[in-house]
């Protein structure tokens, strides 16, 4: 068995970055959460988000394509979850793409992180990372501690990522070029993660 290097830890960083701050379901939320209750939401919004794709890392490492290959029916409805979920936050986006965003209204600490943390656990471009990128990365028969330190880098990574992008929106000068183009934005967003969800369930 081959031992986690420092090297494995800086490739998959690297990509996890790229992933991460590629525009998804889970980047457009944390967007919307710092635009509508400031930067704290942002920050909590992310904490969920990170947490679950943390264990979707943990699950991959464990073994959780196998089970998705001999239960195919498993992650085909995950897959359409996903797919419907994505969808619905898409009409959401493109509904509200004029609308005025109005001063932040703060939620509670437990409703900002189970938001993000329900969005990523039916997030397809969460669990494809988690399946995919992993076993390229990774060298196979990592141990227990080994597995909890990649998740762990995984969570707190992430954490960091979205905690940047809340902290960038909550300043007086990007928020306002922000909201000035905010219906193009909007829209944008809305047809790239529409397509996102009909290709899954077109595929699914």
């Amino acid at each position: 068995m081959d031992a986690l290097t420092l090297g494995h830890l800086a490739a998959f960083n690297v990509a996890l970055f790229f992933a991460v701050a590629a525009p998804g379901p889970a980047f457009v939320l944390c967007v919307q959460a710092s635009l509508n209750g400031g930067r704290r939401q942002g920050i909590l919004t992310g904490v969920g988000l990170a947490v679950m794709a943390g264990l979707w890392t943990l699950g991959a490492l464990w073994g959780l394509e196998t089970v998705f290959t001999l239960v195919p029916l498993a992650y085909t409805i995950l897959k359409i979850g996903g797919a419907v979920l994505v969808l619905a936050f898409a009409i959401q986006i493109w509904r509200g793409a004029n609308q005025p965003v109005a001063e932040p209204v703060p939620v509670s600490t437990r409703r900002a992180v189970l938001t993000g943390f329900l969005l990523n656990l039916g997030n397809p471009k969460s669990i494809l990372f988690s399946a995919g990128v992993l076993l390229v990365i990774f060298p196979p028969g990592l141990s227990g501690v080994e597995m909890a330190v990649v998740t762990v880098n995984h969570i707190l990574l992430e954490i960091l990522v979205y905690a940047a992008l809340a902290s960038l929106l909550a300043r007086e000068d990007v928020r306002s070029r922000y909201l000035a183009m905010k219906p193009f934005l909007s829209r944008a967003m809305a047809l790239v993660l529409g397509g996102l969800g009909l290709r899954l369930l077109v595929t699914s």
